[in-house]
């Protein structure tokens, strides 16, 4: 090995990531609302890129999935909005003063459940060390627990709790009338309660698990969130950007370019500026005007790349968008990669939440993509496919001897012909939000 320092030339071939295609990528992969905010930003920092807002309505998830005729789906959408107006537009810690208002209480006691007031969470919890509160005003520790005890006393009930186990007890305190089991086993035996190992408690309190039963309807009626009816978050729409239609004989697939904002180059701006002698000036235009074309290119790539998986895919599905969600077929991301010449991860950032409007309601474009499951007749099947019949099979149980994940395994083979394994099934069911069979079993 030749070990002398010197100079050489050496001629090699590497790939590097221009500005442009950095940009190209990250657009790409924005959905609606982050491109929004991008093309905003750029617009304050580029004078020669205007910007014009869409004024495009969003989906309405709720509805957008029922499909009810145009005049009722128009009526009750209208409702619904309407709702929204008259929403409770108080917050809760107004609520809970303006009661406190007419409470029957001494000014140190006022002061201090206004403090606690001031201090529960989002979701009604008083969190805080009530000792240091206690300190601040000077109170015993029996001052501090009258002060909980009125704060918990408010609308609405479960308020002012400091955990689940003491918010449901309260709910159950107001109730009239008073259910005296439902209140001990919640007060004595919570965890026993909500792990459902209720035989145990069957035996220590004499009781049939009929009872128990029953007293676990009682508590699914209760509210663990005390202050969700006074969250003043707004509710989140679906903004499609991908149209698909099917007219009987053939499909249409096209982008809506309304929702997104639409951007033009300041040509009176640039001309009033680019006369003049100052060369520093002249180089700041020239820099924003490429800006401006390097954006464009990438919104209209975007644009481009996005129509032509939205196509592969529904050339791929047919049965889905003619028949519905039962009919996906089982379909990858590096399937369509390879159909379009492109990279596996380019199709992934084209689809990442973005959203179709279909004839069946309105999709997510990555919810398509599903791995392949084997059935016992050689053919494939989708895991969404297996995914809805896991669904139905758990809504159609005996609730008193569910299915257990093993005796899922066996029907799907049996009755569906599909082939996975109980691990499988168990995963596919946590995400499905279906707790275990332990924890579906009924006694009643």
């Amino acid at each position: 090995m030749n070990m002398k320092a010197g100079l050489w030339q050496q001629q090699t071939l590497k790939l590097t990531m221009t500005q442009e295609l950095t940009q190209a990528i990250a657009l790409l992969q924005y959905n609606t609302q982050e491109l929004s905010a991008f093309l905003e930003n750029k617009a304050l920092e580029n004078p020669l890129l205007q910007i014009e807002s869409s004024n495009v309505q969003s989906m309405d998830p709720r509805y957008d999935r029922v499909k009810p005729s145009k005049v009722k789906f128009e009526k009750d959408k209208q409702n619904w909005i309407e709702q929204l107006g008259a929403k409770q537009t108080m917050s809760l810690q107004e609520y809970l003063h303006s009661q406190l208002a007419i409470a029957v209480m001494d000014d140190k006691e006022v002061k201090m459940v206004s403090h606690l007031i001031d201090n529960l969470d989002e979701n009604g919890y008083l969190k805080v060390d009530t000792n240091e509160i206690a300190r601040y005003y000077h109170a015993s520790e029996e001052e501090m627990n009258e002060a909980i005890i009125e704060l918990q006393c408010l609308e609405p009930a479960g308020v002012g709790a400091r955990d689940l186990q003491e918010c449901l007890l309260l709910q159950l305190q107001r109730m009239t009338p008073h259910n005296e089991l439902a209140e001990k086993i919640i007060e004595e035996y919570f965890l026993l309660f909500a792990e459902k190992k209720w035989k145990d408690i069957s035996k220590r309190l004499d009781v049939d698990l009929k009872d128990i039963q029953e007293v676990f309807d009682l508590v699914q009626t209760l509210d663990p969130r005390p202050a969700s009816n006074f969250q003043d978050e707004q509710t989140a729409y679906i903004t499609p950007e991908v149209v698909i239609a099917w007219n009987g004989e053939s499909f249409t697939v096209s982008i809506l370019d309304d929702v997104l904002p639409k951007i033009s180059f300041n040509n009176q701006y640039f001309q009033k500026f680019q006369t003049g002698s100052d060369q520093q000036v002249n180089r700041f235009l020239q820099e924003k005007k490429q800006d401006y074309q390097w954006i464009f290119r990438s919104i209209e790539q975007r644009k481009e790349t996005l129509l032509k998986v939205s196509l592969k895919i529904v050339e791929r599905q047919p049965d889905f968008f003619m028949k519905g969600p039962n009919y996906l077929k089982p379909m990858t991301m590096k399937e369509i990669a390879d159909e379009l010449e492109i990279h596996e991860s380019t199709v992934s950032r084209a689809v990442r939440e973005k959203y179709a409007q279909t004839p069946f309601g309105t999709y997510e474009l990555r919810s398509f993509f599903s791995s392949t499951i084997k059935t016992t007749s050689f053919e494939n099947t989708s895991s969404q496919q297996v995914k809805n019949v896991i669904n139905q099979m758990v809504k159609d149980e005996n609730k008193k001897k569910p299915l257990s994940d093993q005796e899922i395994v066996n029907r799907l083979k049996d009755e569906e012909g599909m082939v996975i394994s109980r691990r499988t099934v168990a995963k596919y069911r946590d995400q499905l939000g279906i707790p275990s069979s332990s924890k579906r079993k009924r006694y009643d």
